[in-house]
């Protein structure tokens, strides 16, 4: 097959279908959609305990991940009292993603993480959050619609010649954002390379030696224009061609 495969982290969250009431691994279609437009196999990749300490076993098998939005990342990760806005937290999905991604980086693996995807990397690297920016920023503007993207839309300042900016293809992006949580404390090698245009809160970090290690506070899946999730699956399909021709 020469096409990357992606593997998307996905939520354990309890949800309805049919007949049936039950907790269930998920994750949007808008996700799988933006990977197949954009030539990728796309994987779900439900909280594994064994991988935990395994990682390599799910890694060996991805050209690239993408750590998806979902819930709040309980605060026993970063080492912080829970708020009292904090809900709805998986920790197994916390354990298990935080180990994907600390080994990703370490291999090289291009990485994307979207709304809590980019608060998981940053923890996964001694980084904290800010657990309810109404209370640190004074407003609800990054959240205005809880459920929705209706009415979401805000721009966010790129800084120029980074790899947010080139993934973007400009550096003043228009963006769908759907959250209440950002970053606080960076972590380790991060570098933040996108502020909101509404508070300066920060929008996007990278690791500036990694391959494509790139997290964005937005839902760039929920629009069908952005060009991130495309441009980190052409980074995986040539890690994929580059790993071949060393086979080779």
């Amino acid at each position: 097959m020469d096409r990357p495969v992606i593997g998307l982290c996905t939520a354990l969250e309890r949800a309805r279908w049919s007949v049936w009431d039950q907790e269930a691994f998920l994750l949007p279609r808008s996700y799988i959609g933006a990977v197949q437009r954009a030539g990728g196999v796309a994987v779900m990749l439900p909280p594994d305990p064994r991988a935990i300490d395994e990682p390599d076993a799910l890694l060996d098998l991805l050209d690239g991940l993408i750590l998806a939005g979902g819930a709040d990342i309980d605060p026993d990760s970063y080492g912080s009292e829970r708020h009292a806005e904090t809900g709805g937290t998986v920790p197994e999905r916390d354990t298990f993603e935080i180990a994907l991604a600390r080994r990703a980086f370490e291999r090289d693996l291009p990485v994307l993480g979207v709304c809590r995807g980019m608060q998981l990397m940053n923890v996964a690297r001694g980084g904290t959050l800010l657990q309810h920016l109404p209370e640190s920023h004074g407003h609800h503007e990054h959240r205005r619609n809880p459920g929705s993207f209706d009415g979401a839309d805000h721009d966010v300042r790129l800084r120029e010649g980074s790899l947010a900016a080139r993934a973007a293809g400009e550096t003043n992006h228009g963006t769908k954002s759907h959250h209440h949580q950002g970053i606080d404390r960076l972590g380790e090698g991060f570098e933040v390379t996108g502020w909101s245009t509404l508070d300066e809160l920060p929008e996007a970090i990278e690791l500036p030696d990694s391959r494509f290690a790139l997290g964005v506070q937005w839902h760039p899946e929920a629009d069908e224009t952005s060009r991130l999730i495309e441009a980190l699956v052409a980074e995986a399909a040539s890690a994929r061609s580059a790993a071949a021709a060393r086979v080779q």
